[in-house]
Parts: structure tokens; C-alpha cells; sequence
């Protein structure tokens, strides 16, 4: 079953994380000095808070699937709907191993599609110098107006990756 995907940036992350905790009646996920991930049946979402250094507010939305093949055919339908969409393939971010396509909608809100299969010791692999530097989250290789269905290297000029 695919979950709905939030993603936040915060100023304070202990505050956001007492918050959170409250408002969901669960403690996090996941929880490192950076980040934190609540992974909700109730309601049916993957909620997470970063204090990276970016603008507060949402990164980026996003739809997390169970299978490669929902990937795939999610995949597909980002790009019938016509924007760009990368694929960043094995990606190591937000402590975890993912496959994963990114796209915008037609106002320029992110949207991270992304298959887990398993678990990561560091935070976002080898884009963490991106995330320090504000810069957006997308796979590098980025251009606005092209399509691309092929693999995309993570954390150039536009990564942040999670």
C-alpha cells in the first residue's frame, strides 16, 4: 500500500519533534540530530522534519511505494502528466536506501517518489554538503523543460536528496 509522504523544514527540531510527537500520539521513527520520521497508519503518511538549513516550511511532498514495479508504474505516470522527471537510482539520504523519481507540479512543488529497501547509518550519503548549502532537492542533472527517464547521479548543483 503506498503512503503519502510529507517533508518539512524546521528551525528548532527538538520543539518540532515535542510537537509532532504530541499531535500524532507517537514518538518518531526515526530520530537523529537533524531529522526525524514518523511513519503513521493513522493517518497513512511518512512525516518527516529536517533542520538542514534550508527555508522553513515543505521541501517537498511526495508518495513512498512497496515495490520496485509501483515505482515503475508510478514512474510512468509522472511522466504522461509531462513535467520533468529524474530518477535517482540507489539513493542513500534521510538514513535510508532508496530508488526514486523527482519531478515538480506546474507551481514548482517538489514531489519525491521513492521505493525503501533498507536502512542507512548516514544522512543523506553523498549530498550531505548540498543540504548544508540550501540548495533544492533534486537529483543533479536537472533541467528545466527536459524529460529524463534515466539514472541521475545524486547531489550536484540541485541536491538536498530526501
Amino acid at each position: 500500500m503506498n503512503r503519502f509522504h510529507v517533508h518539512l523544514n524546521v528551525s528548532d527540531l527538538d520543539a518540532s519533534v515535542r510537537f509532532y510527537t504530541e499531535l500524532f500520539a507517537a514518538s518518531p521513527t526515526v530520530k537523529k540530530h537533524d531529522y526525524a520520521k514518523w511513519m503513521l497508519d493513522d493517518p497513512r503518511i511518512n512525516f518527516a522534519i529536517s533542520n538542514a538549513g534550508r527555508a522553513q516550511g515543505i521541501d517537498h511532498l511526495g508518495i513512498q511505494v512497496d515495490s520496485d514495479d509501483a515505482l515503475q508504474q508510478l514512474g510512468e505516470r509522472l511522466d504522461a502528466a509531462g513535467q520533468t522527471v529524474l530518477a535517482e537510482p540507489d539513493a542513500t539520504c534521510c538514513y535510508a536506501k532508496s530508488d526514486k523519481f523527482w519531478t515538480e507540479d506546474p507551481q514548482g512543488t517538489r514531489w519525491e517518489t521513492f521505493h525503501t529497501f533498507g536502512e542507512a547509518t548516514a544522512d543523506r550519503g553523498a549530498s550531505a554538503a548540498c543540504a548544508n548549502e540550501g540548495e533544492s532537492c533534486a537529483p543533479a542533472g536537472h533541467a528545466p523543460g527536459s524529460r529524463t527517464a534515466g539514472p541521475v547521479a545524486c547531489c550536484g548543483s540541485h541536491a538536498s536528496c530526501c
